[in-house]
């Protein structure tokens, strides 16, 4: 589509107007995505990411992203996410934690998954602890 319209109703032009707007210039990263694309990302990371009117806050955002991208990995993803979380009150502790869950998880996916353990039984097991769990909170 290029500068052609889109769905969202904005040009590449017209998106990259409001970048400009939103961050006071164009960053060189926003650049590379490909013109025709541009107005979809854009409104995907301002309309979530950026928005303060979704169900997560700002900062479990940030630390998802955070902990995401420590995964894939991603350098650029993990300088941005960590400095996003700083600013929306992450502590270093938080920022810690959010990373050992990433690492924790990735953990028990390749076990699970090297291991192939039964989903059947996984699910099973997991309805077991939740049950449990919910046993011992009310008490």
């Amino acid at each position: 589509m290029g500068s052609q319209g889109t769905s969202m109703g904005m040009t590449a032009q017209e998106t990259m107007r409001d970048i400009e707007t939103t961050f006071g210039f164009m960053p060189q990263w926003l650049r590379a995505v490909p013109s025709s694309m541009l107005p979809a990302f854009w409104m995907e990371l301002k309309g979530f990411q950026m928005s303060s009117e979704t169900r997560l806050d700002m900062k479990t955002k940030e630390l998802i992203g955070l902990g995401v991208a420590a995964q894939i990995p991603c350098d650029y993803c993990v300088s941005f996410h960590t400095e996003a979380a700083r600013m929306h009150g992450a502590s270093a502790e938080e920022i810690q934690e959010a990373i050992g869950m990433a690492a924790l998880t990735r953990q028990a996916s390749t076990i699970l998954n090297g291991s192939q353990i039964d989903k059947a039984q996984f699910r099973k097991d997991t309805d077991r602890i939740m049950r449990r769990a919910k046993q011992q909170a009310r008490k």
